[in-house]
C-alpha cells in the first residue's frame, strides 16, 4: 500500500546528504509514504526517525509496515512540519542530528483527496488536512476578489493566462458558484489555449490553489525559522523542493542566515537520469542542504 501512496525522490542523496549515526535523531517532517524515512531507518541500525504528517490518511496507510519492521527506532507524530517545534517540546523530544523536509504533494492524495485533481470529478476542497483546516479551494474562487484571484494565478501559479482565468470565473460565479473541480478545469480548459503545450491547462491554477489553502509557502516560512533551535550543531536540514516559490524560499533562508547556517549543496541536487526515467515525478525536484554551525 505504502508504494502506492508515494515514490520517494532522491532517497539515495538524502540519506548520502544527512548521515545518520548511531544513537542520532532525525525527523521526517513529511512522511508520506515513508520511504525516506525506511530509508534512514535502514541505512544506520541504531538512528531513530521522528515522522511527521498532517496528512492522517498517510500516517494510517504506511506507519504500521514500518513500525512493526523498525520496533523502537520509530516515532510517529500527527502535526503540521510548522508547529515541529511545539509538538517536539511536547513529546519531550531535544535537539536532534537532522531534519528532511520533501515539499511535493503525493500522487495518492492529488487522486484520492477531494479537490486536487481536475481529471477526477469531486467537490473543489483541496484542503491536505481537512480536520485542521476550514477553507477549501472553492471558498476562494467564489468569495476572493479578481485582484486577489489574480495574485494567487500569478504568484503561486506563474500563470501567464491569470487575468483570463479569473475573468472567466469572475463571469461564471455571478451565475452560480463553482463547487467541482470539473467545472474549474472546464472553464479553464474554455479560456487557456492548449497548442504546444504538454500540461493541462488548468494544472498551474490547481497547483496555485492547493498551495494557499494549504498555506504551504508560509509554513514552509515557519519551519524553516526555527529548524536551527531543533538541531545539534553540525546537524544537518535537507529540504527537496518541486516549486520554484519553495526552492527559492529555501535558497534564500539559507544564504540569509550564513551565520547560522554552512550551506552543503552550493547548487541544488538534482535526480540523475535514470530516476527522471523510472519516476517522471523527480524531474522538478531541487534538493538543497545547509549544516547548522557551532
Amino acid at each position: 500500500m505504502e508504494r502506492s501512496y508515494h515514490i520517494p525522490v532522491l532517497v539515495h542523496e538524502v540519506v548520502e546528504q544527512l548521515r545518520p549515526l548511531a544513537g542520532g535523531v532525525y525527523v521526517d517532517v513529511t512522511f508520506g509514504g515513508g520511504g525516506h524515512t525506511e530509508a534512514l531507518l535502514r541505512a544506520e541500525p541504531g538512528c531513530r526517525v521522528i515522522a511527521c504528517d498532517w496528512d492522517e490518511q498517510a500516517l494510517r496507510l504506511n506507519a504500521p509496515r514500518l513500525e512493526a519492521l523498525f520496533p523502537g527506532r520509530l516515532t510517529i507524530i500527527w502535526t503540521n512540519f510548522a508547529r515541529l517545534s511545539y509538538q517536539l517540546k511536547e513529546h519531550k523530544i531535544g535537539k536532534v542530528n537532522g531534519i528532511l523536509a520533501d515539499f511535493g504533494t503525493s500522487q495518492y492524495q492529488i487522486k484520492e483527496s477531494k479537490g486536487f485533481s481536475f481529471a477526477i470529478e469531486s467537490a473543489l476542497d483541496m484542503r491536505m488536512s481537512p480536520a485542521h483546516q476550514q477553507v477549501t479551494a472553492a471558498h476562494i474562487v467564489n468569495q476572493s476578489t479578481p485582484e486577489e484571484l489574480l495574485h494567487i494565478l500569478w504568484e503561486y501559479g506563474e500563470e501567464r493566462f491569470a487575468r483570463q482565468i479569473v475573468q472567466a470565473i469572475v463571469a461564471v460565479r455571478k451565475i452560480a458558484p463553482l463547487t467541482t473541480t470539473t467545472m474549474l478545469a472546464e472553464l479553464i480548459e474554455g479560456v487557456v489555449p492548449r497548442a504546444g503545450s504538454r500540461i493541462h491547462p488548468a494544472t498551474k491554477t490547481f497547483q496555485a490553489l492547493r498551495m494557499v489553502v494549504n498555506k504551504e509557502l508560509e509554513n514552509i516560512k515557519a519551519l524553516l525559522a526555527r529548524s536551527a533551535d531543533l538541531l545539534v550543531p553540525g546537524g544537518r536540514f535537507a529540504a527537496i523542493s518541486f516549486h520554484s516559490g519553495e526552492d527559492r524560499l529555501v535558497k534564500h533562508f539559507f544564504n540569509d542566515n550564513k551565520a547560522t547556517w554552512n550551506v552543503i549543496t552550493k547548487h541544488p541536487i538534482t535526480a540523475s537520469h535514470e530516476e527522471r526515467e523510472l519516476n517522471p515525478s523527480s524531474r522538478s525536484a531541487k534538493l538543497r542542504v545547509a549544516e547548522r554551525r557551532s
